[in-house]
């Protein structure tokens, strides 16, 4: 890794331990008490109980509660901040030993697992540089098999041109499908107004794909 790498991995990290460190989770624009889309989303993939899922960028949502609920049992949630991933198993208490937890960048992730499904709610679109979502795309598809799944929800053109103060990159579908076309087929995708605990609305893109047989790496 080089240096520039380096130094940007460790400015991000850095960035969202602040953030969890003086935010609380009903504070923050992404936060969701009951994330139905998403919900709706993993229940259209149509998996079974012990179907393998990640949640990128995760942190401490709600999702990997609702989806123990369901009665899931093989979840993985990754994000770059410790500190999220330690509220969330706080949270949880001792039902957070069912669940595997990862603290790393996307971008240097390693995946040593296959799972099922791949869910992304708001991780992609900070990655603005072209070879950042190269490497995305990359360990997305190590880690999901022929067949397997990929939801994934960006800020739309229609929504904010910053989180958290950060730029990030708006996709249509269009965008989000062709880059991942390779690989993955568009299985649906939705216009979804999220509103934030301050009633702001936000204007999002929720895409499902599903792994094709062509391999292109």
């Amino acid at each position: 890794m080089n240096k520039i790498m380096s130094r940007n991995l460790f400015e991000k990290k850095e960035f969202w331990e602040k953030i969890y460190e003086t935010k609380a989770l009903n504070e923050t624009g992404w936060y969701q008490a009951v994330p139905e889309t998403s919900l709706d989303f993993i229940k259209y993939a149509q998996l079974s109980k012990d179907a393998k899922i990640i949640d990128v960028g995760g942190g401490d949502s709600l999702l990997v509660d609702h989806l123990l609920e369901a009665g899931f049992k093989n979840l993985t949630v990754l994000d770059v901040s410790e500190r999220s991933l330690f509220r969330a198993k706080d949270r949880l208490g001792h039902m957070a030993s069912k669940v595997t937890w990862i603290c790393s960048d996307i971008r240097e992730f390693n995946p040593v697992e296959i799972y099922d499904l791949w869910h992304d709610r708001a991780c992609l679109h900070f990655l603005t540089e072209k070879n950042d979502v190269e490497l995305y795309r990359q360990n997305m598809i190590k880690s999901i098999p022929i067949g397997g799944h990929a939801i994934i929800a960006t800020f739309s053109k229609t929504g904010p041109k910053k989180c958290s103060g950060i730029p990030i990159h708006q996709y249509a579908n269009s965008e989000l499908t062709g880059i991942f076309s390779n690989d993955f087929e568009l299985q649906k995708s939705i216009d979804k107004i999220h509103f934030t605990p301050s009633q702001v609305g936000q204007n999002y893109v929720f895409c499902h794909f599903k792994r094709k047989q062509s391999i292109n790496i």
